[in-house]
């Protein structure tokens, strides 16, 4: 028996049938049954079944025969059901921390800060966070990561309309595949900025809940869950001036852009190595190098921060 559909609330057997049917223009239950080496009256309650999730329709005489409906528009019609039940689950999944939540509280189980041990655990809240951010996600960047560095759910966030600003720092960006995956946030909506220096890891969702890591070093990992205190407006505070300071990420800039050496200035004294540069703006590391030497030509200067103190003299950054 196949189990592929189970998960659109298809049983294994119903799968068989439905899988049968789906080889024929139309069949009657006995002929399935037949094909199948199993009783036609259980058969004939499959295809009941799958007639009520409206992956097969009964054709009209008076002999019950049955055909499939196609499975691309049948298929992603449960599909939507399922992944409707599935955010009424997570709105109620919200509602039970809350009254979780109130109850430690009224406790005084000290559930303003929370202590969490190992990284495994931080994974977790992190994914939570951002599976329960509404508005607005505030994220301070860097490595080492608990969890693969490609993050699943926030694509998904921001096409559901949350706001997102994500502070990187520069060491963020070396790591293969991250520029990519950071084009593509961008294309869908996070503001993303470079700050060298960065010492810390931060996650702040809905300015309700905080994720901070308490060490950078995986192996014993702690790190705090802080609610809404004195504490999480500091935080707050504190990703706000980061915010300030750091440099945007744009997305990619066309060669021929009149703003190039304008971006390529920015990059440069936000601390990003030749090859980071050279995959945000979308060309070799070697053409990258050449535009280098000839903006410092051109600003007269003969390092990164000479550049950025002339850039900065002419308004560029």
């Amino acid at each position: 028996m196949t189990t592929e559909l189970a998960s659109v609330g298809l049983g294994p057997f119903d799968e068989d049938v439905y899988r049968e049917l789906l080889t024929c223009a139309d069949a009657t239950p006995s002929a399935l049954a037949a094909r199948l080496g199993q009783p036609e009256s259980r058969v004939d309650r499959a295809c009941g079944r799958l007639r009520a999730l409206g992956l097969v329709v009964r054709m009209s005489g008076r002999r019950r025969r049955y055909t499939a409906v196609d499975p691309e528009s049948a298929l992603e019609a449960l599909i939507r059901e399922r992944a409707g039940e599935l955010e009424r689950v997570r709105g109620s999944a919200l509602a039970l921390a809350s009254l979780f939540h109130a109850a430690r509280r009224q406790e005084g189980a000290g559930s303003t800060i929370e202590l969490l041990n190992g990284p495994e655990e931080q994974g977790r809240w992190f994914v939570r966070l951002q599976h329960q951010v509404r508005e607005e996600m505030m994220v301070l960047d860097r490595p080492p990561y608990v969890l693969a560095a490609v993050n699943p759910v926030e694509p998904v966030r921001l096409d559901n309309g949350v706001r997102w600003r994500a502070i990187y720092a520069p060491e963020a960006l070396e790591i293969p595949g991250a520029m990519d995956e950071i084009d593509e946030l961008t294309r869908r909506g996070e503001q993303g900025r470079v700050l060298p220096g960065l010492p810390l890891k931060l996650a702040i969702a809905d300015r309700r809940t905080a994720l901070l890591p308490l060490s950078m070093e995986l192996g014993h990992a702690q790190g705090l869950v802080i609610r809404e205190s004195t504490l999480l407006d500091a935080l707050i505070e504190l990703f706000e001036v980061y915010w300030a300071r750091a440099t945007p990420l744009g997305s990619p800039a066309d060669d021929e852009a009149p703003d190039h050496d304008r971006e390529l200035v920015r990059l440069l004294a936000a601390g990003l190595t030749d090859n980071a540069i050279a995959r945000q703006l979308g060309m070799s590391t070697r053409t990258m190098r050449r535009r280098t030497r000839r903006l410092f030509d051109q600003l007269e200067a003969t390092n990164r921060f000479q550049a950025g103190i002339q850039a900065a003299r002419r308004g560029w950054l």
